[in-house]
């Protein structure tokens, strides 16, 4: 008796089809160790955003970010925004869907976005650093911390 594979029941695509799928996700998507990097080496081309509320920034949150509830995204506080840069959007991670909320509203408001993977919770398991109060604080540019993949 040979066993059915779960995996291949339903194929593949070509390789043309999973080239283009997978370079579609990488225009949506950044991880942390990419993001820590462009921090790090001062990328201004970026914008880190920390979709949580006030004081779950305040807690702690990524060296950089500005604290910009999705709650409070709408045209009139979107019209501030730089059209030039690109916003990586976060919130707690896995199961919070904050930073999807959030990066959907920059978007319809004519933002470029990109949202963090497995946001805060994947930024600290990471062991990248974090900043706590009310101001953005500065990503260390002494991390060394070498990304696993």
């Amino acid at each position: 008796m040979s066993a059915t594979s779960l995996v291949l029941a339903f194929p593949a695509p070509d390789a043309a089809d999973s080239a283009a799928f997978m370079l579609a996700k990488l225009h949506y998507h950044a991880d942390a160790w990419d993001v820590a990097e462009d921090l790090k080496n001062g990328i201004t081309d970026i914008v880190v955003v920390d979709a949580r509320s006030a004081e779950h920034y305040r807690a702690g949150h990524i060296p950089g970010a500005i604290s910009f509830p999705h709650r409070t995204m709408d045209e009139a506080s979107t019209a501030r925004l730089d059209r030039s840069k690109t916003y990586v959007v976060y919130c707690d991670g896995i199961g919070c869907n904050g930073s999807t909320k959030g990066a959907y509203k920059l978007a319809r408001h004519g933002l470029k976005v990109k949202e963090l993977l497995g946001g805060l919770d994947f930024w600290k398991r990471d062991g990248h650093p974090m900043s706590e109060g009310n101001e953005p604080g500065r990503m260390p540019t002494t991390a060394a911390i070498a990304c696993g993949c």
